[in-house]
């Protein structure tokens, strides 16, 4: 007799003889944890593991680094510069900067403005939201230290106060050039480092756009 029972953690599949002795039991959770302990151990062995742990490194690397999805954000009048980059004249798709509506879907923070204590929440919680590997680039002289606003009783000194910034670009406005040559840099940043968390780049200096 055969019988088959399926709860939420486990299927097992019972063979039943005909005065109901047990003759085997399949558990699918422990038939997955052999096999990947067997196929572990035979790539291991053969050094196909580490052939395709580089393999996929670089392509994720190149992946990653081509196709850059910018958080469709705009704070202030350095976001029409950042609307301004993704026009026919500039085309930033070209350079692969893509600008997503969802920071679930979004692997680069562009904070444009100056980010006042009220907004600084918001920041981090988009910044939150965004997977791992994400960057963050500050455009502008209000995103780097708060701009004509320095000092200022309710804007921050800088959203490198609340979340990293990789990239820096000043101007009051940057150029769109500006913006695509920082997404140039963050490019070769990448290359560099890899696919490296944001938290686990303590000894990465940030990049500054016309810094020689």
């Amino acid at each position: 007799m055969y019988s088959a029972r399926e709860d939420a953690s486990t299927f097992e599949v019972n063979i039943m003889s005909n005065d109901g002795e047990n003759f085997a039991a399949f558990n699918s959770r422990a038939l997955v944890e052999m096999v990947g302990d067997v196929t572990d151990e035979a790539l291991k062995a053969t050094k196909l593991k580490q052939f395709l742990g580089v393999l996929a490194g670089r392509y994720f690397n190149w992946a990653g680094r081509k196709s850059l999805f910018t958080l469709h954000l705009g704070i202030k009048c350095c976001a029409i510069e950042m609307a301004a980059a993704a026009t026919p004249r500039f085309d930033g798709d070209r350079f692969g900067v893509l600008f997503r509506s969802s920071p679930r879907q979004s692997d680069v923070l562009l904070v444009n403005g100056p980010v006042s204590k009220k907004f600084a929440d918001k920041i981090v919680r988009l910044w939150e939201q965004m997977p791992e590997p994400k960057y963050c680039i500050a455009m502008g002289e209000c995103a780097i230290s708060g701009g004509p606003y320095f000092q200022s009783y309710n804007i921050l000194e800088g959203v490198d106060t609340v979340i990293p910034v990789d990239v820096y670009i000043p101007g009051c406005p940057p150029r769109p050039e500006a913006l695509i040559d920082g997404f140039g840099l963050l490019r070769e940043k990448i290359i560099r480092i890899g696919g490296a968390p944001s938290t686990g780049r303590d000894g990465e200096k940030p990049i500054i756009v016309g810094d020689d």
